[in-house]
């Protein structure tokens, strides 16, 4: 589980990281809270909130520490730039060649039939459908996380959407 330490922890390490390629805005916390973002957020205890952009490939997403379930675990909740739906949500963290990783599997839930395709089409970018990915130890670290969390939005979507592409029977 994703321990409210390790999440504020995370959040101070994007804050302050000087990752070249992004640019990291942070988001005004009121009272415990993320206001005005999105319905699936309104009222929950909140740490941190950032929307972080890649000006070179011209794509972001919103990076929420939030306890998403009001039980004290922590989720990295990843919402598309658009704030139209989730990317990941992430909250496992298991120790991984003697250091904590961010652990994520890809399950699609679509109701038409294909997730199996979907997953086939992960499984061959990424090489897996679970994901690890490797907690940074600090602001120094960031660029590398946010090009893995970035890269598994993004084949993530692509996943999502392979069906559309391919009219896969």
């Amino acid at each position: 589980m994703l321990e409210k330490e390790q999440a504020s922890f995370l959040a101070n390490c994007i804050e302050t990281s000087k990752a070249p390629a992004y640019e990291i805005k942070k988001l005004e916390i009121i009272n415990g809270c993320l206001p005005k973002f999105h319905q699936w957020t309104k009222g929950k205890p909140t740490i941190a909130a950032f929307e972080i952009t890649r000006p070179d490939n011209d794509s972001g997403y919103y990076f929420v520490f939030i306890d998403w379930h009001r039980n004290d675990n922590y989720y990295l909740v990843i919402y598309a730039h658009d704030r139209s739906t989730t990317c990941a949500e992430i909250r496992q963290i298991q120790e991984i060649d003697g250091g904590p990783h961010l652990v994520w599997t890809y399950q699609p839930l679509k109701r038409d039939g294909k997730n199996q395709q979907r997953k086939a089409y992960f499984k061959q970018m990424f090489g897996a459908t679970i994901i690890q990915i490797k907690l940074p130890s600090s602001a120094l670290e960031i660029d590398v996380f946010l090009d893995q969390l970035f890269k598994l939005c993004q084949n993530r979507i692509k996943a999502d959407q392979i069906v559309e592409v391919f009219e896969i029977e």
